[in-house]
């Protein structure tokens, strides 16, 4: 399965929204990435277990449920998570790329991939259009969190 969203940050016809820097979206993606709980209040648990030049891995925890991953950052560009085959979790990725096709106009796509069959008609198919819907609330949600958290001066 591959489904990618792009999300509008600041919109020049929506004068009373505040505009975020590209700066600050940064700081709140790589927030998301180093501490998600503050994002997913159903995490139980996020530990780094190891860090490099270019990212970290971490532990997730779900009640019972530990899942892997390794984040990679591109500074000021990309977040990339990816999540190796781990019991009966499939691999999968998610990227989040902040793109600013013009000045102050910026934009954050969220593309996303797994494993899972997208054949018309199918069970898959038909599950996969939950996923991609929780996953868009997901990201917009991430983005107004970061949104608030610009306003109350937690991100610059």
């Amino acid at each position: 399965m591959k489904f990618t969203h792009l999300i509008e940050i600041n919109d020049p016809l929506l004068p009373l929204v505040e505009v975020l820097t590209r700066e600050q979206l940064w700081r709140g993606l790589v927030l998301r990435a180093k501490a998600p709980k503050l994002f997913m209040p159903y995490l139980d648990r996020c530990a780094i277990t190891a860090l490099s030049d270019s990212g970290f891995a971490r532990e997730l925890q779900y009640g019972d449920l530990v899942i892997r991953d390794q984040v990679t950052l591109t500074t000021g560009e990309a977040v990339h998570y990816a999540i190796p085959q781990q019991k009966d979790i499939p691999p999968s990725a998610l990227t989040m790329t902040i793109e600013e096709p013009q000045a102050e106009l910026l934009f954050v796509r969220f593309s996303y991939e797994d494993s899972q069959t997208e054949e018309a008609g199918s069970v898959d198919a038909f599950y996969n259009e939950f996923r991609h819907s929780a996953y868009q609330e997901a990201d917009i949600d991430t983005i107004r969190l970061i949104r608030q958290m610009v306003q109350d001066g937690e991100l610059g």
